[in-house]
């Protein structure tokens, strides 16, 4: 708890740089950009210079929430017949082909030309010290490391940057990437600029062409953050604020607008009937992604009016029957016929690979921003000189040209990042994301139920035990009681147990009444929610 201002990421040395930046006067969107430049850097297995960023940004001074979609497209020669062509019946899960233009460093640029009082090149100096001069790596981030050595090693120049040695670096030794700061070094000297419109951009062309990829020098050039108003919906007396397509946050809203008709209070956490009831919510909510979600330019205004809408829910809610699980599930009827041939929707998600990180300052401003790779050190493709790993978010269009979200020229792909904001009463009253891929969605719902409905505290509410649903089942954490497993399956459910797929919590609560900041960090990272 805190007075003045706040932060909360998922590793400590990005919240120590964002919370030095807030005590010598910078605000909320320096503080984020610093620790999310940070984090690139000491997380490099979810996060970087090649990945993607959301934010929202809360202007304390107006009341108003700003969307920021810093998403990258696809170059001009992707489409659906260039892959088939070369032998592709699906978008490969790494290498060049998975690529898009990253958006993140432009987004970094943006926040801080919109709403930042410092300029990029002291927002990135922690960022570069820590590549220069190296970092202790934390257990958690160790363990994810040692996972991908496989991938890693497929990549010569991946493995020289990332495999020290011949392998991924255990907890506690220190890891140095100069490659990188020497990138860091270019975009503080010259912005964005140096990014997509120099050097470091010929040499991420260069790479990716040698390697089969898709984009070119002029597809960098073109990439821009774009601003977007935020979508909304009402729950137990709070706006909810989640982005719009191309990401997956109307998802939040539809589930959100099912359950609210329900007693969930009188139900119990983590019962039976409450799970039960999150998971069918779920079930309905993720097959109108499914069917739906791509890039804004193909989701009509109307069809996302309508699936964040409360009649929607309410002809939705119809399809849950408390005591048992739907066999099937289906996207629901907006007027229009169903898009794409059987068997074309996006392929599961799976648990993704993210920060997420949230800052408050003594204006009131706040920023709530995610950024990722998208899996475990993306797509494994580090263009040599540069210290970057790229991202993998390509690979999650479809080659079916009759879906929305098929690969195409100059397209976003569907994405799974969504930074959250809650307003109670006009006022900014809580800031938080939820990492994980297909996760996020349903982490969204779980803690803004146990904050709301349950009564938790900020950090109770990201710390309980929680549930995942996917195609596989319903994975389970050890907290959940036994009786509601059992339940579950009573109901129909398949549950099992799958370790470490539960994402990770960071939120900023301000209290109401005293203003006081009241943080939360999920120990299911190595993060840290710190104040002055």
């Amino acid at each position: 708890m805190a007075r003045h201002g706040m932060i909360a990421t998922s590793q400590p040395l990005a919240s120590s740089a964002g919370l030095d930046v807030l005590r010598h006067g910078g605000n909320a969107v320096d503080a984020a950009v610093t620790a999310a430049a940070v984090l690139s850097v000491v997380e490099p297995t979810m996060t970087g210079m090649g990945g993607d960023l959301f934010a929202l940004v809360w202007e304390g001074q107006n009341g108003r929430v700003h969307g920021l979609n810093a998403s990258g497209r696809t170059g001009r020669a992707a489409s659906c017949e260039a892959l088939l062509r070369i032998g592709h019946e699906q978008i490969p899960a790494r290498g060049a082909l998975s690529v898009t233009v990253p958006g993140a460093v432009d987004g970094w640029a943006e926040l801080l030309a919109r709403f930042g009082t410092i300029g990029i090149d002291r927002a990135l100096q922690p960022a570069i010290a820590f590549a220069r001069d190296g970092f202790p790596v934390c257990e958690i981030v160790a363990g994810q490391w040692h996972d991908v050595e496989p991938a890693l090693s497929q990549d010569q120049a991946a493995a020289a940057v990332f495999l020290p040695n011949g392998r991924a670096p255990r907890a506690g030794e220190v890891f140095r990437n100069p490659a990188l700061g020497r990138t860091l070094e270019q975009v503080a000297a010259g912005g964005t600029d140096a990014f997509y419109r120099g050097p470091i951009a010929r040499a991420i062309c260069r790479h990716l062409r040698s390697s089969g990829g898709l984009i070119d020098e002029d597809d960098f050039a073109a990439c821009r953050a774009e601003w977007v108003e935020p979508l909304r919906t009402t729950f137990r007396g709070c706006d909810i604020c989640e982005l719009p397509p191309n990401t997956q946050g109307f998802v939040v809203l539809e589930m959100l607008n099912i359950l609210e008709a329900f007693d969930l209070r009188a139900l119990g956490h983590n019962s039976a009937e409450y799970l039960h009831l999150l998971v069918e919510a779920k079930r309905l909510a993720f097959a109108d992604r499914d069917e739906r979600l791509a890039d804004a330019d193909h989701v009509p205004r109307s069809v996302l009016a309508t699936l964040t809408s409360k009649d929607y829910a309410a002809a939705r809610r119809r399809a849950i029957d408390p005591a048992r699980a739907a066999l099937e599930v289906h996207a629901g009827s907006i007027g229009l016929a169903a898009v794409g041939r059987p068997g074309s929707r996006t392929p599961p998600v799976g648990a993704g690979d993210t920060v997420y990180l949230t800052a408050v300052d003594d204006a009131g401003n706040a920023v709530s921003l995610i950024q990722s790779l998208f899996e475990s050190f993306g797509s494994a493709v580090v263009p040599p000189g540069t210290g970057i790993v790229l991202h993998n978010r390509g690979s999650l269009f479809v080659l079916d040209p009759t879906h929305p979200n098929h690969l195409g020229a100059g397209k976003r792909p569907l994405h799974t990042l969504i930074p959250a904001m809650v307003l109670r009463g006009g006022r900014l009253f809580l800031s938080f994301g939820v990492m994980g891929g297909d996760l996020q969605p349903q982490g969204h719902v779980q803690v803004l139920v146990n904050l709301l409905e349950f009564g938790m505290n900020v950090q109770e509410a990201g710390e309980a035990a929680r549930i995942r649903h996917s195609p596989s089942g319903i994975a389970v954490e050890p907290g959940v009681p036994d009786e509601a497993r059992t339940g579950l399956v009573a109901r129909g459910h398949l549950v099992i147990d799958t370790p470490g797929v539960f994402g990770g919590f960071q939120g900023i609560l301000i209290d109401p009444e005293s203003g006081v900041l009241m943080g939360g960090s999920d120990p299911r990272k190595d993060g840290l929610a710190i104040g002055y």
